[in-house]
């Protein structure tokens, strides 16, 4: 059957997050300016943050906090869970400054934590110019669509599907079906690409098409979604 739609997953697909440690700098430069923190003391605090899983997007908590399991198993279907989860794990850290552990959270949601990775605009560009739907769909806490804006992605895609914004997450199907929905397409027509093969691979119980990518860092995962391109030549 021919593929009309692809949706594409959010963080470690389309974009990726900075490092942890360019998170810290990036809080106290935008928060904490008069914070300055001399880099050993920088790099030993983005070392414990990485470890404790507080950067959404990043590395999952090495050890878990004793009573944070269930809300952690379900953060991306509230904004105040999503905040509280991440804020809580930060907290295992003792930063110098208590109001770092807010400020970090609101860095993760700006457009300049992330980056596109280097093939995104142009295997979304090829789809519009193809005439294929794309939509985005995501286990996230927040609204994701201003990061498309400033990054210049935001005109090639046609839906978003948040789960924060419908209470679920991937993998249940109604994640899934109301993405496709939003794209006016039956789920056989539509391929679902993410990095997650437990999340992302949720989507096949619906009869979609499901390709997967490689959670890398953004230089490491230079042409990842082109192949994107010619699964969709061959149907």
């Amino acid at each position: 059957m021919t593929t009309k739609a692809v949706l594409f997953d959010f963080s470690g697909t389309l974009l990726r997050i900075e490092s942890t440690r360019s998170w810290l700098r990036g809080a106290l430069a935008d928060h904490s300016p008069a914070l300055a923190l001399p880099e050993a003391e920088l790099d030993r605090y983005a070392a414990l943050l990485q470890e404790a899983g507080s950067l959404p997007g990043g590395a999952e908590p090495l050890r878990m906090p004793p009573g944070l399991a269930g809300a952690w198993a379900v953060r991306d279907e509230s904004t105040e869970q999503h905040r509280a989860v991440y804020t809580a794990l930060s907290r295992q850290v003792e930063l110098p400054d208590d109001a770092l552990h807010d400020e970090l959270y609101d860095r993760h949601r700006s457009p300049a934590a992330w980056q596109p990775y280097p093939d995104t605009l142009e295997v979304l560009r090829a789809l519009r110019a193809r005439g294929v739907a794309v939509g985005v769909v995501s286990n996230i806490g927040w609204d994701l669509r201003p990061v498309f804006r400033a990054h210049g992605l935001d005109r090639f895609v046609d839906a978003y599907t948040l789960s924060f914004e419908y209470g679920v997450q991937k993998p249940d199907p109604r994640l899934f079906r109301a993405a496709c929905e939003a794209l006016g397409q039956d789920p056989a027509q539509v391929l679902m690409v993410g990095d997650d093969r437990h999340a992302d691979g949720g989507a096949a119980a619906l009869g979609c098409g499901v390709h997967f990518v490689d959670h890398l860092p953004v230089a490491e995962r230079p042409d990842g979604l082109r192949p994107v391109l010619g699964l969709l030549d061959r149907t």
